[in-house]
């Protein structure tokens, strides 16, 4: 594959501008954050430098809150404070107070109090003595605290690619979801470097006599303020409508470059987590937004899909794929999941997906209530004849088949059922399948053609448009190739699409991504 031909010195060169771009912002949220926690942090400690019974409560709350793992930090600011810069910005805030707080703490309760003595026996006032005494020589040590708070900013500030905050987690998270080590070493290597590099200044400037050098004190905070500034940077320039796609939409040819490649598409963009993708667009936070033909949230959301008038978005019809030493091994199975083949068409896919993305209803809720339906249900056997394993890809959907496939594999045989759910994207499913980590799981026509076989262009454009031309070339060639079966197509196309929020859509007369290419280039 192209990808695994690519040196990581060339993946570098060819996206040299876009890397600029998040190690600009990267650096924008550390420092602004950082800012912040100084803010905060400095007086907290002084207070409870002043106050010592204070120290115990203030210490241990800024303890408590660093202990919250950081994804569900910044889970917990979406609902308060949206996607993007905000709630980043307040969850590194919060993981630099205590080192900030306590080293502050540190550093004044640790002055020799002869010298404080001495400085009321001359009639200094407390203001005096803090910015005159106390400061100047508890200075290094509160910079300890500044540079460990600026090295655990830099870290965490990767994730804030999960919100839409831009950053180095871009190509990190992109590079997971693609399973691209170059990708994911073009933003692990600059943050790692960003973290070595600010290290070293500041401790040089640790090193400093304060006592003698009592101005740098007031050029540090607006320093910190121009490094935050580069997190603007990037947004000043581009068209007046922004993106998001998913980490795997962007490396993907029926994705972010293909959209590029045929349309000729460029427009400022944001890798964003799914999850939090929809309601970005529709809380007016994105304008265009990658997404799921048969996701519930379209209905929920009030989202238009924009016709694909240039057809880079082959079919993509879902079928459970099976190592073919699993077919042989569970006798039964290929039966079994073939029970749920051309039961579920566009629209009802798009209401199960509804009931689970919208109305939080459980994937085994709404899995066990179809099939109930269809008359499909069966009362688990509680057998062990041997364990299935069954993966998925971590959205909804795929969430909602996997327990379809685990209750009728225990309701209409001896065998017993992991479900290994939420790996990741179609390469990293793809891989623990050929690993022989998961027996099966549900894949679509289309990604299994343009992104797992990824044939000749001139045959992937022949076919790539006919739905059955394109199941019958995947079926032949992952049998001969991987020796993996594609059974029977569970019924619905679950097609990739560029989405508007519906009234904007209306607003702009944009129905087609040709008409939203001229838009923005007019703009």
């Amino acid at each position: 594959m192209i990808e695994q031909q690519q040196s990581l010195w060339s993946f570098i060169t060819e996206q040299a501008d876009k890397l600029l771009a998040q190690t600009l912002q990267h650096l924008g949220l550390t420092f602004i954050s950082l800012l912040l926690a100084i803010a905060i942090g400095l007086p907290l400690g002084i207070l409870i430098a002043r106050r010592g019974k204070l120290a115990g409560s203030v210490l241990g709350v800024a303890g408590v809150l660093q202990t919250i793992p950081s994804i569900a930090l910044l889970g917990f600011m979406i609902p308060l404070l949206g996607i993007g810069a905000k709630p980043a910005i307040v969850a590194l805030l919060i993981y630099a107070l205590l080192p900030i707080i306590r080293n502050t703490y540190t550093g004044i309760v640790g002055i020799d109090r002869h010298i404080i003595e001495a400085a009321n026996a001359l009639g200094m006032s407390k203001t005096q003595i803090l910015f005159r005494v106390e400061l100047p020589l508890a200075m290094s040590v509160i910079l300890a605290g500044i540079r460990t708070a600026t090295v655990i900013n830099v870290g965490v500030a990767t994730l804030a690619s999960f919100i839409a905050a831009g950053g180095l987690g871009e190509f990190i998270f992109g590079g997971i979801s693609l399973n691209n080590s170059n990708m994911i070493l073009a933003g692990a290597i600059p943050a790692a470097l960003l973290a070595v590099i600010l290290d070293f200044l500041l401790s040089r400037v640790q090193k400093l006599d304060f006592r003698k050098l009592r101005k740098v004190l007031y050029l540090i905070p607006l320093l910190i303020l121009l490094l935050g500034g580069f997190y603007l940077l990037p947004a000043t320039y581009g068209s007046k409508l922004k993106a998001g796609f998913t980490p795997e939409f962007m490396g993907r040819k029926d994705g972010d470059l293909g959209l590029k490649s045929v349309y000729g598409l460029e427009i400022p963009t944001t890798v964003i987590s799914d999850a939090v993708m929809y309601k970005a667009a529709y809380e007016g936070e994105l304008d265009v937004i990658s997404g799921y033909s048969t996701d519930g949230r379209l209905k929920a959301f009030g989202l238009t899909i924009l016709k694909d008038d240039k057809g880079i978005f082959p079919p993509y019809y879902a079928a459970p794929i099976v190592r073919q030493a699993s077919l042989d091994k569970f006798s039964g199975l290929e039966e079994v999941l073939n029970l749920l083949a051309g039961k579920i068409n566009d629209s009802l896919m798009t209401d199960l997906n509804y009931r689970t993305d919208y109305l939080k209803q459980t994937p085994e809720r709404v899995a066990k209530d179809f099939l109930i339906r269809e008359g499909l249900y069966k009362s688990p056997r509680n057998g062990h004849a041997g364990i299935v394993r069954i993966g998925s890809k971590i959205f909804g959907e795929q969430y909602i088949l996997a327990e379809m496939y685990r209750m009728l594999i225990k309701g209409n045989t001896e065998y017993d059922v992991s479900t290994k759910t939420g790996l990741g994207g179609t390469k990293i499913c793809f891989d623990a399948l050929m690993n022989d980590q998961i027996d099966f799981y549900p894949e679509y026509t289309g990604t299994g053609l343009l992104v797992l076989l990824q044939p000749d262009p001139r045959v992937a454009k022949e076919i790539a448009h006919d739905r059955n031309r394109t199941y019958s070339y995947v079926k032949t060639t992952f049998q001969k190739k991987y020796q993996i079966r594609w059974l029977k197509p569970i019924g619905f196309n679950n097609t990739y699409a560029l989405m508007m929020r519906k009234k904007q859509s209306e607003a702009l007369n944009i129905s087609t991504i040709t008409a939203l290419k001229k838009y923005i280039d007019r703009n």
